[in-house]
């Protein structure tokens, strides 16, 4: 095995592999079609979820270095030479500005816009649903993670474009423990576990087939691999995630955003 990707231990090890993987071209030559949902309201953040341009509320257009986050998310995976397009859900009352502000990454990469749910994975679906049956794989990253660098999204493309599903995921460093009513019940196992992060990458099928299956059977889950793990026909894939691929979804995390930015600058100067 690989020393970059993990068979999660956690995930179905014992069912069988039923979903047969036909790669017929190299990876490199797949078009794999990005999925950025950005209709949250980041309540979170503690701010109003109104409608803005000045970046000042929802988190996805809280302004780091003058720019929405969602502009920096987009542009790394836009100089990825693996991703094909971006597609970018939105609610119906952003879809006009953000497209000009999308205007200049989408010189770079091509760039769709659809009009997002009420949750998540609903938001999800719909981009899905307006990808091109010629789509081989699915990507999909959270808006407001702008710190991926181009190696992770290189590593967990090529692990799907091999085993169908791959996400990207680091080992928690703190002791974890599942409590109840404020009491400790269990000290779990560090090296059975994964804090997961995005992009999480699927063949474009099989994604499909676990959102229309959470759909009829009433399931929302936090992830899209939860959906894709309880199908019970292919096992997950894990391949190491950064611990600067943060999520930003509280106040305090913007003064770790601006530090990781300065560094990201500071790298890129240098070189």
């Amino acid at each position: 095995m690989a020393a970059d990707t993990v068979k999660h231990p956690a995930i179905s090890g014992h069912i069988a592999l039923k979903w047969q993987i036909r790669q017929s071209r190299p990876a490199q030559t797949m078009k794999v079609s990005l999925i950025l949902p950005a209709a949250g309201l980041g309540t979170r953040m503690g701010k109003s979820p109104q409608p803005e341009r000045g970046g000042v509320s929802r988190k996805q257009f809280m302004l780091l270095d003058g720019l929405p986050i969602l502009v920096h998310t987009v542009r790394k995976f836009a100089a990825s030479a693996r991703i094909s397009e971006i597609v970018v859900a939105l609610r119906s009352d952003d879809m006009e500005w953000v497209r000009e502000l999308l205007r200049t990454e989408s010189q770079v990469k091509p760039i769709r816009l659809v009009e997002g749910g009420e949750s998540r994975q609903q938001s999800v679906e719909n981009a899905l649903a307006a990808l091109d049956a010629d789509t081989d794989l699915v990507a999909v990253h959270d808006s407001v993670r702008p710190f991926v660098d181009q190696a992770i999204i290189e590593r967990v493309v090529e692990e799907a474009s091999r085993s169908g599903a791959a996400i990207v995921g680091i080992v928690p460093v703190d002791t974890v423990k599942l409590a109840h009513l404020s009491k400790v019940r269990q000290t779990l196992t560090r090296e059975r576990l994964v804090l997961t992060q995005t992009p999480q990458v699927f063949r474009h099928d099989l994604l499909k087939l676990a959102f229309q299956k959470a759909r009829e059977d009433g399931f929302v889950g936090t992830d899209e691999s939860s959906l894709v793990e309880r199908l019970e026909q292919i096992e997950v894939s894990v391949v190491p995630g950064s611990d600067r691929n943060i999520k930003i979804t509280r106040p305090n995390d913007m003064d770790l955003a601006r530090l990781f930015l300065s560094l990201e600058t500071a790298q890129r100067i240098a070189s």
